[in-house]
Order: C-alpha cells, then structure tokens, then sequence
C-alpha cells in the first residue's frame, strides 16, 4: 500500500498568502487617498476658523469707522431677541467652528444679491470705504471675499455688489438676528478638473460665514466671508512626481520582501514536506533535521520531525523485534502441543505411561502460553501507563514485601530511617519491586538489599541481591524482551522490560551496576521527602 499526504484543493499555498498579504500593503497607501474625505472636514473646519477671525477683525473696524460718523449711535441697530452679554469679565465671547461635513447639506451656489428701493445710508457707505484698503491688502493674503452688510442685510462694502440685498439668504437671517453662521455652498470653477478630482471635493465647495456686528446688544451690520478650502486633491496633484516615486519604491520593498519571505519560509517548509514523503516511503536517511532552515521557527520545526520520525521508527523497529520475539515465543509451546495431539490422533493403541506424558506436554505448553499472555498483557498496561499524581510512602511498601517474601526464604533489607516518597502510584512501583524481587529469587538469591537515597528531587532505588548474578555475556541482553537463563523454570524474560517501561512512563530509568556478587540493579525515579 503507498502511503501519501492529500492536500485540501481549497487551501492556499503559504507563498501565494504571503504575496496577497504583502499586495495588501501596497494597496492600503493607495487605498488610503479615499479616506481622505475624513481629514478634508477638518480643512474645512481650518477654513471656518480663519474666516471667523477675519470677520472679527473687519467687524470691530467696521464698528468703529460707523460709530464715528453716525450722529446718533445710541439709537442705530437692530436690537437681539434674548441678548445676553458675555459672562466673562474680560468680555470674551470665542466662536467656534460648526461646520461638519459629515452632517451639514450642502447648498446651492449663493445667487446674486437683489435691488432693493431703500439704499443704505451714507454713514454705511463711508464707514465701508473707510475700511476698502485695508481690506484689499487683506485679501492678497487670505484669498477670502468680503462683503459687509447693513442691519438691513444690504451690502454696503462688495466687489459688484453695493447696494444689493442678500437679506433673503438663510445664513444672512440668522446673523441678522444675532447669531453667527455657517454654511458650505456649491463652487463652480471656471479651470477643468484635475485627474485626481475623485480624491477631494475640496474645490468644488466654498465656506461661507455670516459674522454678526453686535454692539451694546444691536446687530450694526453682517461681515459676510468665504472662502474655498484647502484641497487635499491640489496637494497631492502637485506633487505628483513625488507619489509616483514613492508608489514604485513601495511597490519595489514589497516584491522584495515578498521574495525574502518566500525564501525564508516557503522553500524550508516545502523541503521538510518533501522529506514526510521520503520517510513515508522508508527513506530513513530524510530523518536528519534540515541543514539550513533559515528561520528559528522552522529550524524547531525541523529538528522536533526529526525527534518524532527517529522515535515513531525506534518504536517501529521496538515492535518489529518484539512481534519476532513473540512469534518465536508462542511458536515453542504451540509446536509441542500440536506434535503432541497429533500423535495422540494417529496411535489409538498408545500405552497409558506415553498418553499421560503427551498429555502432561500439553499441560505445560498451556501454561507456559498462558504465563506469556499474562506476561504480555502486564507488558502492555506498563507501555499504556499514564502517570498521574501517585504517591508511595516508600517504608510501608518495603515493609509488605519484606513479610511477602519472608515466607518463599528471601530476605528483604532496607534502610527503616529513610523515610522517602516516591511520586509513583503504589501498584506501579510495587510491580517494578516485585518483578526484581522474583528475579532475584529465581536467580538464587537469599537475600536483597534496597538502598534509597534523594537528591535533587530523584529517588535512586539500588536493589542487591546475592544470587548467581549476570554473566559477562549477558549483561548487554538482560533488558531484551524473552532473553532469560531461567526458560525451564518458567522463566518469561518480560520482567525487566515491564519494570524499564514503568519507570520511563514516570520520567524515570533502570540500569545495570557492576557488582562483586550477585546482581546490582539502580532504579531512579521522582521522589520528595
């Protein structure tokens, strides 16, 4: 059967995410030009600003030249509904912007003002001339157009507009009854569009403020003013040269990291995907880690492969060897017992004597495959072990095993001050003790010292016993499974394999010590006082 890695159709290649994300970046500045309407209010704002202070300005100049020429003052103006000075004792009444793009509607191009039968007085006029100059030089600067009206909403100072009433206009009511206002109104310019004309509407729009001149409580006058905002569209435009630039060096950065990307992420993952299927077809040399990763990330990756294919195939060989061992094991016991039926089958006339020792044949060969599945099964639940939060008081346990054993002639010593803990379920290490106690005794041994010490959380275990030991040739066979000297004495050669299995599950190990006599075995697993 080949085994192979199906890869999902639906799911994009890491390379082609990387491209589309690094795309991303280069649209997001471009895309960012349509956000700009969000920053044209606040130019519009700007403009509303300087506009009121302008205004300010021309009306305290326009009062004042007015105040001069009028012979009575006191009784000149539209007096305000519900007028209330300023509350502050400096008098300070600041106007703020109140303008909103995202709010207000915007009006249609202002019309042109309207003859009225009543003209304005000669002390408007005059106070309107008086200020003509200063307003002309103004106006080379600020870019704004004025136009002062009459308590009447007359225009008494304008360029083409002197003595037209633009009384009927919303923002001009309302100034004329004392309260500023402003509005946005249609612009229409006489120069074409330029190509980025989609970007800002900032010069089809003009800001139009009516300031009241409020004095002693009475509207004099309105200083009528607007202006067109700064365009977002005219900044870029101009600079053009410098956005054409500054999106090919962008675009260049981009391709370049999307290239570096591709190169430190892309080709190291592809090369470690290539080895999967390598080793999926027994190529056991594509198990080395990657030899230049690139990243920490796939270097981690590549050497933790590494660790889980060289332990995936240990355990593979682990149970290659162990069903070998198994067949060999069961195949003994089965032949005997299918020899021995078979000549029970053919000779009927077999002699009780020969029948019984068939018979007993049997018998054994049943037991001893009853003793490896039991062996076996003991063998599997230490493999399948999940260590949890067990705890042996290690003198109590010494203690059973030393009364079990003194009945079969082992004697068991242990040192009884040492009063450890092993982090170890009870059953588990009472199944390693006892599978080296009955390796022991099978080996000859008389007696068995268990020496306990604790260092830095290990609790080491060194069992001596004074049998028969482990000769020279067999010290490098003695933790293969169903290698033992004892067969004939139902021995399984599954002890030390099942004890090596439990204490790994815990973190722990069994090795092999020299010894003068008999067999020295240390055992270390986590331990606490």
């Amino acid at each position: 059967m080949q085994i192979g890695l199906t890869v999902p159709r639906t799911r994009l290649r890491l390379g082609t995410v990387l491209i589309l994300v690094n795309v991303a970046f280069l649209i997001l500045p471009l895309g960012a030009a349509f956000f700009f309407r969000f920053y044209e209010n606040e130019l519009v704002r700007q403009t509303e600003r300087e506009l009121i202070s302008q205004s300010a300005v021309i009306a305290a100049l326009y009062k004042s030249e007015l105040a001069q020429r009028l012979p009575n003052p006191g009784v000149y103006g539209i007096p305000v509904p519900n007028y209330k000075p300023p509350e502050t004792e400096e008098g300070y009444d600041p106007i703020e912007p109140q303008l909103d793009m995202s709010k207000i509607t915007i009006l249609p191009q202002r019309p042109a003002g309207v003859a009225r039968k009543i003209p304005p007085r000669r002390e408007e006029y005059a106070a309107g001339k008086a200020i003509e100059k200063i307003l002309l030089d103004a106006r080379k600067t600020t870019l704004s157009g004025v136009r002062i009206l009459n308590s009447d909403g007359i225009v008494v100072y304008g360029h083409n507009e002197s003595g037209l009433s633009l009384a009927d206009l919303p923002e001009i009511k309302s100034a004329l009854g004392g309260h500023y206002t402003s509005v946005i109104r249609q612009r229409v310019s006489n120069s074409p569009p330029p190509p980025l004309a989609s970007i800002s509407r900032g010069n089809l729009i003009r800001v139009f403020t009516a300031f009241p001149a409020i004095q002693d409580g009475k509207v004099w006058g309105v200083v009528y003013a607007s202006r067109t905002p700064q365009s977002i569209r005219k900044y870029v435009y101009s600079q053009q040269d410098h956005v054409v630039w500054a999106i090919g060096t962008i675009a260049a950065l981009v391709l370049l990291m999307a290239f570096m990307t591709s190169f430190l992420i892309s080709r190291p993952i592809y090369r470690l995907i290539d080895r999967t299927r390598r080793i999926a077809a027994g190529d056991k040399s594509a198990m080395a880690p990657l030899e230049s990763p690139r990243t920490r990330e796939v270097e981690l990756l590549s050497e933790s492969f590494s660790a889980m294919a060289a332990a995936l195939q240990a355990r593979s060989e682990y149970m290659r060897t162990f069903a070998m061992h198994v067949s060999h094991e069961f195949k003994t016991p089965l032949t005997a017992i299918r020899g021995a039926a078979e000549i029970l089958q053919d000779y009927h006339d077999i002699d009780a004597a020969k029948r019984d020792h068939f018979l007993s044949l049997i018998l054994q060969s049943t037991d001893r495959l009853k003793l490896l599945v039991s062996r076996l099964l003991e063998l599997a639940r230490a493999d399948n072990i999940t260590p949890a939060d067990g705890r042996t008081d290690l003198l109590p346990l010494l203690g059973r095993l030393r009364d079990r054993y003194r009945g079969v002639g082992l004697e068991l010593k242990f040192d009884e001050s040492a009063n450890y803990t092993a982090l170890v379920a009870p059953d588990n290490l009472e199944t390693v003790l006892v599978n080296l106690l009955d390796n022991a005794r099978q080996h000859g041994a008389n007696k068995v010292e268990i020496g306990p010490a604790l260092k830095n959380h290990v609790l080491t275990l060194t069992v001596q016993d004074d049998g028969h030991g482990i000769s020279a040739a067999n010290r490098d066979k003695v933790f293969t499974p169903f290698f033992t000297t004892r067969r004939e004495d139902g021995g399984t050669g599954l002890g030390l394999d099942i004890v090596r299995s439990i204490l790994e599950r815990h973190g722990g190990q069994i090795t092999l010590a020299d010894s003068e006599r008999g067999a020295r075995f240390v055992l270390e697993m986590p331990g606490s006082v």
